[in-house]
């Protein structure tokens, strides 16, 4: 689904890899049912405790979530505003998607943006891969005028665009945003332990199969390496209380041009496309779709802007692997709580 199925399939390496489970526990293992599948170019999975297997009804709410959001849909009401048809009608997922959207993009002051697509593709990282010259300062500034927040809005069931070159993207938030539809629908059954992975972005709540808290591994990132540690070898687990988690990084996602390093994060103000000092993020909040857009936001921010808006905002946490000179450094917020050894 859109060009996400780049970017969440990069995310699946560098960032949450795993669900590590508690080795010991006093009572019998409770029934948990597991179902997997594809999905938006990447996996699924959910491990919940219930006695029914509802494989059907997953695939069914995936596949409904691309009819809104899929670019690769001709007839997905996000294709049809991003082709200007003016009978196009917003439902209460996209509204839902685009009202969260505004809300972190002001939270971040503008560096989270679902306008920002045009600049990601003119630095070849998006899905149109026919051009390759990298863009000049009079090609960015061009693109600059459709890009931002202000140029679209809802009214009623309609979006509006200032300009009909404004593309949207859910590239950044909306596979988090698919974690939590799987979640509500869950919650709406009565399932009171789960946990809901679409492509690493995950949301879980109760308990585990050991009925202890859900443990989540993070692995280090290490610029270079093409095959990164697998679940068991990961460096940190963090404990999860129903919670939801989603990692973006910069260190694999990266092209060199006349010796110039170029990263796949696009600054939406400047329309500079830029390696960040910030190696990978993840962040924790109560909704899938808040960690995933403010993960993104991160990148753009860099280390220090992104430090200061977890202290302005403690409703969030964060785990940052970052460079300092020729160091690896790890930072978390006083919110993580990580598994002891």
């Amino acid at each position: 689904m859109m060009n996400v199925n780049y970017k969440k399939l990069q995310r699946c390496l560098l960032g949450v890899v795993a669900v590590l489970f508690c080795c010991s526990c006093h009572t019998e293992p409770k029934k948990y049912i597991e179902v997997t599948g594809i999905a938006q170019g990447t996996y699924y999975r959910v491990l919940y405790q219930d006695t029914k297997m509802r494989k059907t009804e997953f695939d069914s709410i995936l596949q409904n979530f691309d009819t809104t959001f899929s670019i690769y849909i001709n007839e997905s009401i996000i294709s049809k505003i991003n082709n200007n048809d003016s009978t196009v009608r917003t439902n209460q997922q996209f509204r839902y998607f685009f009202e969260q959207s505004q809300r972190i993009s002001k939270l971040t002051d503008g560096m989270f943006d679902i306008t920002v697509g045009p600049l990601v593709n003119a630095w070849r990282f998006g899905p149109d891969t026919t051009h390759h010259k990298l863009p000049n300062k009079q090609q960015i500034d061009s693109i600059l005028q459709f890009v931002g927040m202000d140029k679209i809005k809802l009214e009623g069931d309609k979006c509006i665009k200032t300009d009909p070159r404004v593309q949207i993207t859910g590239n950044a938030n909306a596979q988090g945003y698919s974690s939590d539809i799987i979640a509500h629908h869950l919650d709406s059954l009565g399932v009171e332990n789960y946990l809901v992975d679409v492509g690493s972005e995950m949301r879980v709540k109760g308990v585990n199969t050991k009925g202890k808290k859900w443990i989540i591994g993070i692995t280090r990132p290490e610029e270079g390496i093409d095959n990164l540690p697998v679940a068991l070898q990961s460096d940190i687990a963090v404990i999860l209380d129903n919670k939801s988690l989603a990692t973006s990084g910069n260190y694999r996602k990266f092209f060199y041009n006349d010796g110039k390093k170029y990263s796949h994060t696009v600054n939406p103000h400047t329309g500079e496309s830029y390696p960040s000092d910030l190696l990978s993020v993840t962040v924790i909040a109560d909704e899938c779709i808040d960690a995933d857009a403010i993960a993104t936001a991160c990148m753009a921010m860099g280390v220090e802007q992104s430090k200061l808006f977890f202290v302005n905002h403690p409703q969030y946490d964060a785990v940052m692997f970052y460079a300092q000179a020729d160091s690896l450094v790890f930072y978390k917020t006083n919110g993580i709580v990580l598994r002891e050894k």
